[in-house]
């Protein structure tokens, strides 16, 4: 891309509380002379933030106003750009006109969507564009998805490629989930028919590698772990999706990779009281006046304080198998639902701005976009990769 564009990043939705964390993240760790600017609908939000980012050191921070609805505006904050940067959800009902100024203007764009259905309809609509482009889109950019999606590829990178394998990741966490998120997740329970049509077209679409190999997610039924010693609930996020769609892109997963995504409990009771929960969620989901009562319950744009944050933390583990190889690795870090993910949404968006990243375009995941250079980042930045 050239570099005679005005800004390096632009970040959207840094009013917001999960935006407003990247923006500090971004403040705090850019490098001198990096170009950026905040944008979004309201201008006065706008200012005040960027006079909050200015007390904390950041001066050169520019505002840019543009609403997620207007195609002219976006266009031009587009063009304006290396990198645009979106936390304003859900993405399914706000984010397709920004991916489509992206993906013409040959701009990279960044989210932190776990919304299937949007993923699909952005890759239907967008990717060919990018490709012609140079564009690179790339979801999935919080806690749903990089430790999956990294720490898979970094268990990988320890395993035989002329093999196939087969991989599990097990998630623990102990923190609140955005309001975002959780409003993302209703919607998406409430449209599992359009979700399961659009990921079908998908397929048809995308066929399967070019090179004969084959990548995918497979599920299971809850059981417990022997070698972890935790019960196994089937975690149905955007997560296993991801990582099967780096393993079907990278030759470094094997001629047949295998990858299935699991909640962790220490109890049975655990397990099925989560199992419970996931299905009461889904049904209340299709009936919309249940459904917005409970995302009044979970408001957008709000969460918890530091205190709260501080005392919150991940683990994901990995079980990769090729052969008669088992490798066991662990990705770990703090407050899952906010803190992290805005440092991964951050350095993912310098890591693209910045560093000497693979040669791709059109929809990629992280670890296809970007590979060992956000797994450095990112351990730099206090995510911990480890070999168990």
């Amino acid at each position: 891309m050239s570099d005679d564009r005005t800004f390096d990043i632009v970040l959207f939705g840094a009013t917001g509380f999960t935006g407003g964390l990247t923006a500090d993240h971004l403040a705090a760790h850019a490098p001198d002379g990096l170009r950026w600017a905040i944008a979004g609908r309201n201008a006065d939000k706008l200012e005040a933030v960027r006079r909050r980012l200015a007390d904390r050191g950041a001066t050169g921070v520019e505002v840019l106003v543009a609403d997620s609805a207007d195609d002219a505006a976006l266009a031009d904050v587009a063009r304006q750009t290396r990198v645009v940067v979106t936390t304003i959800g859900p993405y399914l009902e706000h984010g397709g006109p920004l991916v489509a100024a992206c993906a013409e203007a040959g701009t990279d764009y960044l989210d932190l969507t776990g919304e299937p259905e949007f993923v699909d309809r952005t890759y239907l609509q967008h990717h060919r564009t990018a490709l012609r482009t140079g564009a690179r889109l790339v979801h999935a950019c919080g806690f749903d998805s990089i430790p999956h999606d990294l720490g898979a590829y970094y268990t990988v990178r320890q395993l035989p490629s002329d093999r196939p394998i087969t991989m599990r990741g097990v998630v623990r966490s102990a923190g609140t989930f955005s309001g975002g998120t959780f409003h993302s997740a209703l919607d998406q329970f409430a449209r599992a028919k359009q979700m399961r049509k659009t990921y079908a077209e998908r397929r048809r679409a995308e066929g399967r590698p070019a090179d004969g190999r084959s990548s995918r997610s497979v599920g299971g039924k809850p059981h417990r772990d022997p070698l972890l010693g935790y019960w196994l609930l089937p975690l149905p996020t955007i997560d296993p999706i991801v990582v099967a769609r780096s393993g079907a892109a990278l030759a470094a997963y094997g001629p047949k990779f295998r990858y299935s995504h699991w909640a962790g409990t220490k109890t049975l009771r655990y397990a099925a009281g989560g199992a419970l929960g996931v299905g009461a969620l889904t049904v209340a989901a299709q009936v919309r006046p249940v459904r917005d009562f409970l995302k009044g319950k979970v408001p957008q744009g709000s969460g918890p304080d530091e205190s709260k944050r501080d005392r919150s933390w991940f683990t994901v583990d990995f079980v990769g198998e090729a052969g008669d190889r088992t490798v066991r690795t662990r990705v770990s870090g703090g407050d899952p639902g906010y803190t992290e993910t805005a440092k991964m949404l951050s350095e993912a968006a310098l890591c693209l701005a910045l560093d000497d990243n693979p040669d791709t375009a059109g929809q990629v995941t992280p670890a296809v976009a970007m590979g060992d250079a956000l797994l450095a980042r990112l351990q730099a930045a206090g995510i911990r990769f480890e070999t168990v």
